[in-house]
């Protein structure tokens, strides 16, 4: 029996040259579409966060939202959706960031959470690192304190891992996959 972090990254689908050539995309849709190796995940972050004392976990967009909601239910905590730009209907606070092949903007209701709340966040992977360092941001300007980022994929040879973890913010990864 492969443990854990290599049942769950033997489900994960490289897809060459996507979205543009040169990238090695890590597609979480099948580890997704299989009830068994997507509870083994869920229950990999339920065990690491069960007895921390988190107030409510963030998902960044997209697929940390799909990984965020199950784990906050699981948890019984509130969970915080952190948008690509012009999604929230409400007042936002924003940040820029840049990405491995371009730049974006990611925003967060202005309301989202309370000053001190404990915050995990997450996402499918860090690649450079400015999406989680973009919400770490974010959740910090409203007070929040995001006590670790969590991901399924570190892709370390881009450097984010390392960048949030030389920023003082925790890092939990599951698996990681070397190159691009």
């Amino acid at each position: 029996m492969l443990n854990p972090a290599e049942y769950i990254k033997d489900h994960i689908r490289t897809v060459p040259d996507w979205p543009q050539a040169g990238v090695m995309f890590r597609d979480i849709t099948p580890l997704l579409q299989n009830p068994k190796v997507f509870r083994v995940l869920i229950d990999m972050f339920v065990h690491r966060y069960m007895d921390q004392q988190i107030d409510v976990i963030a998902g960044l967009d997209a697929r940390g939202f799909i990984i965020g909601s199950v784990l906050a239910y699981e948890l019984n905590l509130g969970f915080i959706p952190i948008r690509k730009k012009g999604k929230l209907p409400f007042h936002t606070v924003s940040e820029q960031y840049e990405l491995e092949y371009g730049s974006a903007t990611v925003e967060l209701h202005a309301d989202a959470c309370q000053p001190g709340d404990r915050v995990v966040l997450i996402d499918d992977l860090v690649a450079t690192g400015g999406t989680m360092m973009a919400g770490r941001k974010l959740l910090e300007r409203l007070g929040a304190v995001v006590v670790e980022g969590a991901v399924i994929v570190d892709l370390p040879e881009l450097g984010g891992s390392r960048l949030i973890k030389q920023s003082g913010l925790p890092l939990y990864t599951v698996c990681q996959f070397d190159g691009h």
